[in-house]
């Protein structure tokens, strides 16, 4: 009876717990919807035009470059995912730091450049991503894109896909390419591909100039690829920023950048 009684509260606590989160998003889902609303009936003015704090790069620091892989189909789907976003938006705070990281980088590597593969990315983009990747199993699909109903950090605006190109502007061999799945992507495998010689000293010098200009500024590198850094943990992300559904929350943001 005791034993009943335990499971009948674990089930009713873990139903909670769900419905709850079901709440949040749509209380989430319902701000961004009437946020569009008011921008198309011409209700919010300049000063409201961005209540997700999120800015272009670019604004903040025209030496960073950006080739947003997911506005053609040079990325791993092999098709466009984009069709609002064309640029690379990060939260305020966060491209702030970015514009740091450069700073850093042009003064230790004089000519270098940050070069932007992606930035904000919606959730609907980022499931996606997910549904691309259904024959892997999920252990092994989580190392590349994070599952969209545990949301990841890009879309919150607050992780960046990136490299480096040096002063002829041609991006550092880094010995694996962006949207790589394969580990020799792994930083946390460098040394094991060094001593196989699948990786070069250079190739591993190469991410480290990156890693070392991205720890400038405390972002935390993703172990399963050399290219992507966070600028927090998930959960305090969360607390701090709104989550981005989808390209039409932007759509007035993208307009008057």
């Amino acid at each position: 009876m005791k034993k009943t009684a335990i499971f009948l509260f674990l089930l009713t606590t873990l139903s909670c717990s769900t419905d709850i989160k079901k709440t949040q998003q749509k209380l989430d889902q319902n701000i961004a919807s009437n946020y569009v609303q008011k921008v198309e009936n011409g209700d919010i003015s300049v000063e409201e035009e961005n209540p997700y704090h999120l800015v272009d790069v670019q604004s903040l620091n025209a030496n960073i470059l950006i080739d947003l892989k997911y506005t053609g189909t040079d990325n791993f789907l092999g098709e466009r995912l984009y069709y609002i976003i064309d640029k690379a938006y990060l939260q305020r705070d966060v491209a702030q730091r970015l514009s740091r990281v450069q700073e850093f980088l042009s003064k230790t590597h004089p000519g270098f450049r940050l070069l932007i593969y992606d930035a904000l990315r919606p959730v609907s983009v980022q499931k996606k991503m997910w549904d691309a990747l259904d024959t892997l199993p999920i252990s092994q699909r989580v190392k590349f894109v994070s599952n969209p109903k545990n949301l990841s950090l890009h879309n919150l605006g607050a992780a960046i896909d990136l490299t480096i190109v040096n002063q002829q502007g041609l991006p550092l061999d880094m010995g694996a390419g962006f949207d790589d799945i394969r580990q020799i992507a792994y930083p946390s495998m460098e040394q094991s591909f060094l001593k196989s010689g699948q990786l070069s000293v250079q190739q591993i010098e190469n991410r480290k100039i990156l890693r070392t200009a991205m720890q400038s500024q405390s972002f935390r590198q993703l172990q399963t690829e050399w290219w992507h850094y966070n600028a927090c943990s998930r959960e305090e992300a969360k607390q701090k920023y709104t989550v981005i559904y989808n390209e039409s929350q932007l759509k007035q943001i993208n307009s008057k950048n």
